[in-house]
């Protein structure tokens, strides 16, 4: 009888972990040769880890299949195959929103800061998932960090003060919008661990140094 306390994942969640596999093929994790399907594989385990349910566990999976391939993975699909929980979810946990089909994205600060603000406002399922995500990516930035110091800065779009700034904001907005619990001290930690190594990484100004000035 206790057995059916237990969440059950069923066929919707082997048909999600193919189509994921299948249309990250190829794809890799910034700056690396490791197969991207590793990070939605990560961002699902945290969310079961977390008391997550199968719609949840089902989103974590395709939660970048929307805005990465949107061809591949359309709304109507991800609804037709998944339902509509999951693609709302999935919608949720997007930073270009319904801006989804190509072209030019809005530049990276504004969609940090629309995404930051939708956080405060998510559905408690949505929230999890991307709580998730950014546990996920932080621990990655963290580990890479330890291996190739500032390097690292140089595979993303935004450089070290915007990247510190982000993560730095996520964890201030979680905590605001009432996270707690596994994921959320996960995320403080790591994001504190992270500010810690580029602090002392960071030369300090000599005792001559003033404000630049012309």
């Amino acid at each position: 009888m206790a057995d059916d306390l237990h969440l059950r994942l069923g066929p919707r969640f082997d048909e999600a972990l193919a189509f994921a596999s299948r249309i990250h093929a190829g794809d890799k994790r910034k700056g690396t040769q490791i197969p991207y399907i590793a990070h939605p594989l990560s961002v699902c385990a945290l969310v079961l880890l977390d008391g997550g349910d199968e719609d949840e566990a089902v989103a974590a999976l395709l939660h970048d299949a929307l805005e990465d391939h949107p061809t591949l993975a359309p709304p109507e699909v991800i609804a037709g195959r998944f339902g509509d929980v999951v693609l709302g979810i999935v919608r949720e946990c997007s930073d270009t929103g319904d801006d989804y089909r190509g072209g030019p994205k809005a530049p990276w600060r504004d969609r940090k800061t629309k995404y930051l603000d939708h956080i405060l406002v998510a559905s408690p399922q949505a929230r999890r998932v991307s709580l998730a995500d950014k546990v996920d990516n932080a621990r990655a930035v963290l580990n890479d960090y330890r291996e190739v110091g500032d390097e690292l800065w140089r595979r993303f779009n935004a450089g070290k003060e915007d990247q510190l700034w982000y993560y730095g904001k996520l964890v201030a907005h979680f905590r605001t919008a009432g996270a707690e619990g596994f994921l959320f001290n996960e995320l403080q930690h790591t994001v504190a661990e992270l500010e810690r190594l580029v602090a002392e990484a960071t030369p300090a100004p000599g005792p001559d140094a003033g404000p630049a000035g012309g």
